[in-house]
């Protein structure tokens, strides 16, 4: 998705030349969202001026722009008090060129500028009341509706501040959005917003921090509905069945709060944490609807009505992330650096949780609630993409474990069926960043039907993480590469804990319970050793990259493994692959298999080794060269492949763990050989936040 960052210094000089750089690197922090087009605004060199800068393509392309107009801009001057946004754009509403690349615009005179990340639904409705009302469009986004709605309000209300019209503003729009804007009409401030798009801000001092807290300020009086005023019009071309905005009662507070000791502060919005940790780790995760606006150097939290949950403040949080941890290192690109860090990234999902020589397994985010769980009727796992796999690869695990019925969604055809869910359900959603708008629109949907619901998420603050009853947090680390990987596997490591910790108290199950903890114990030496095929797998990627397709067939525990490498295939490689139940080879794919069809077949000594073996012999039958995945010295399987990769052995219910690495390292050499964009995919974002 888009990117924002917008940064603010108040009585901390300074130079034209910094506050770009600092915007630039801001945004270069969050390119690997994957963007089209890049922009910025700051002050221009004339006062109350705004200068807007943009470009079509890479940030790098944005940066070369900004050197060729440095002589125009005044690179020299300092500035004590300033305000700049910045923003990479995922295109949504029209193609992407500079036209329609963000900040977008109020006027000619850059009255209003704004950032938005997310998709306004009713824009259409908007833009033909702005239109009727004299506002010509630029552009075909969404988003210059905003900028324009704000201006219209500061028109008719040239008395409310920059925080009561944007109020105003995000009262009228409908969808998902984060937002920050500035404005040539108030210099020096900021003021930003979110509705179901991720958005915090980081906060830099001279001197400590005065509170670790920030309260949350109402308004006097709450908003009443807004209705039209010419009451004959008709409603089908007005937002929210208006014609007209009418006059609005001022809201506010009594008093602003300024958090610091010393009045020297800066402060940076980000729609990601990665974009600030080189700053400051100080930040405020800002909750939906949370007005934030930044006068005179202090910052408030304005709400317009009080919500029954409302925690009426909020807290300064410390991150934990480090710098390093989102730099490449001596890797080529983020994905290759996140798969060959998977045998840290599991032990640090077990540290603290599983003890070896004890066998017991604490999962402190869910510890209060297991007695509840284990009264369930059934558990729902619901996710997207990668962690709806993850969610398949641990079904049978906790089905044997729980003996509960485990039903297994996609976020978004959970919500189109509208699914039946009742108070006694147990729903996890899972997601790495937490944000994605599908598996948060669904946790909703279960919340408000009574059910227990449960976080599996990578991201602390994100929206999944601060609506759930309860959770895991994956701890992974920092996952930039836009194809999930270690997320993947950290996820099925803590469904995996989460089967130990239902099953703890069951006798019969103590052997089988032993068995998996011993294979969690070996995983980070065997995720080692496949990493070790690296050099054999790229070979195999020599061979494939000139294929248009590739089928990947498995069943049982591998079953995920197909799904997921051909989801990795696919989304980094741009060649059609597909993950096959194997058991399914017979109803249709077979169809598909001749001497020129790649077909990578997972066969381990499992429960279903016979029957993959049957499926392996049918498509060795129809002239096919299999490509196998198996175990380390298992010659009978070997002996029908073309090529063979060997993976250590361990628990069939972890074997998916060491099977899914080949495929991420071949999906991975794949995409390079075929110079695409490994980081970035063509038209896909890290965090999908809207439906």
């Amino acid at each position: 998705m888009c990117g924002i960052f917008a940064y603010l210094n108040y009585l901390t000089p300074k130079k034209r030349e910094e506050i770009l750089e600092f915007l630039v690197n801001g945004l270069k922090r969050l390119e690997y969202r994957g963007y089209d087009s890049a922009g910025v605004a700051i002050d221009g060199p004339i006062n109350k001026d705004i200068a807007i800068i943009k470009k079509t393509g890479k940030v790098a392309l944005l940066q070369q722009e900004i050197e060729n107009r440095s002589n125009e801009l005044d690179m020299s001057r300092s500035l004590d008090v300033h305000c700049g946004l910045a923003h990479t754009r995922w295109a949504t509403h029209g193609v992407p060129n500079e036209v329609n690349s963000h900040p977008h615009r109020s006027d000619e005179g850059n009255g209003f500028v704004v950032v938005h990340n997310g998709i306004v639904t009713n824009y259409k409705e908007v833009r033909v009341f702005l239109q009727k009302k004299g506002h010509r469009f630029e552009s075909d986004t969404d988003t210059e509706v905003i900028a324009k709605l704000v201006y219209h309000f500061y028109k008719e209300h040239p008395d409310f501040s920059f925080r009561e019209l944007v109020e105003c503003v995000v009262q009228q729009l409908e969808g998902a959005f984060a937002l920050c804007f500035k404005s040539k009409f108030f210099p020096g401030e900021c003021v930003a917003t979110r509705r179901g798009s991720p958005l915090l801000v980081g906060i830099k001092t001279a001197t400590r921090l005065a509170t670790d807290h920030i309260p949350i300020l109402y308004g006097k009086e709450e908003l009443p509905p807004l209705s039209p005023t010419e009451p004959d019009s008709s409603s089908e071309h007005r937002p929210h069945g208006r014609t007209e905005f009418p006059t609005l009662p001022r809201t506010g507070s009594t008093s602003e709060f300024e958090p610091l000791e010393d009045k020297q502060v800066e402060y940076f919005f980000a729609s990601d944490a990665s974009a600030i940790i080189e700053h400051t780790n100080r930040v405020i995760y800002f909750e939906d609807d949370d007005v934030a606006a930044i006068k005179n150097g202090a910052l408030s939290i304005h709400r317009i009505r009080r919500g029954g949950d409302d925690p009426h403040k909020r807290e300064i949080t410390t991150l934990k992330m480090e710098l390093q941890q989102i730099m490449k290192g001596n890797y080529d690109f983020f994905m290759q650096k996140e798969i060959f860090e998977q045998p840290e990234s599991v032990v640090n999902t077990m540290r603290g949780r599983l003890n070896f020589e004890t066998g017991s397994v604490y999962l402190g985010g869910i510890k209060d609630y297991i007695p509840e769980i284990k009264r369930c009727r059934r558990l729902m796992l619901i996710g997207c993409g990668t962690s709806y796999h993850s969610a398949i690869a641990t079904r049978q695990l906790l089905e044997e474990l729980t003996e509960l019925p485990v039903m297994v969604e996609l976020a978004s055809d959970f919500l189109d069926r509208t699914t039946p869910v009742f108070r006694d359900d147990v729903c996890f959603f899972i997601s790495q960043s937490g944000e994605t708008a599908d598996t948060l629109m669904a946790l909703r949907y279960c919340k408000a039907r009574g059910a227990l619901i449960i976080g599996i998420t990578n991201t602390v603050g994100s929206s999944i993480s601060r609506e759930s009853h309860c959770g895991v947090h994956i701890n992974a680390g920092p996952e930039i590469g836009v194809a999930s990987t270690k997320a993947y596997t950290s996820q099925f490591i803590s469904l995996v804990m989460f089967a130990l910790v239902m099953s703890e108290d069951r006798l019969s199950l103590r052997t089988r319970r032993e068995e998996i903890i011993n294979g969690l114990k070996n995983l980070q030496e065997q995720i080692r050793q496949v990493l070790k095929l690296d050099s054999e797998v790229k070979l195999l990627a020599e061979d494939l990259y000139k294929k248009k397709s590739l089928l990947i067939m498995g069943r049982g525990f591998n079953y995920a493994t197909c799904l997921e490498g051909a989801l990795k295939v696919k989304e980094l490689t741009y060649m059609h692959s597909e993950g096959i139940m194997a058991g399914e080879l017979k109803h249709g794919p077979l169809a598909l298999v001749d001497e020129a069809m790649p077909v990578m077949m997972i066969i381990m000594r499992d429960p279903v080794y016979t029957k993959c073996i049957n499926a392996l012999q049918q498509v060795a039958a129809r002239d096919g060269k299999p490509i196998i995945v198996c175990q380390e010295g298992d010659k009978e399987t070997m002996a029908f492949g073309y090529r063979v990769l060997e993976v250590p052995r361990t628990v069939d219910c972890l074997q998916g763990i060491l099977t899914v690495i080949p495929l991420q390292l071949l999906s991975f050499h794949i995409a390079v050989l075929k110079g695409c964009n490994v980081d970035c995919p063509r038209n896909l974002a890290k965090s999908v936040t809207v439906e």
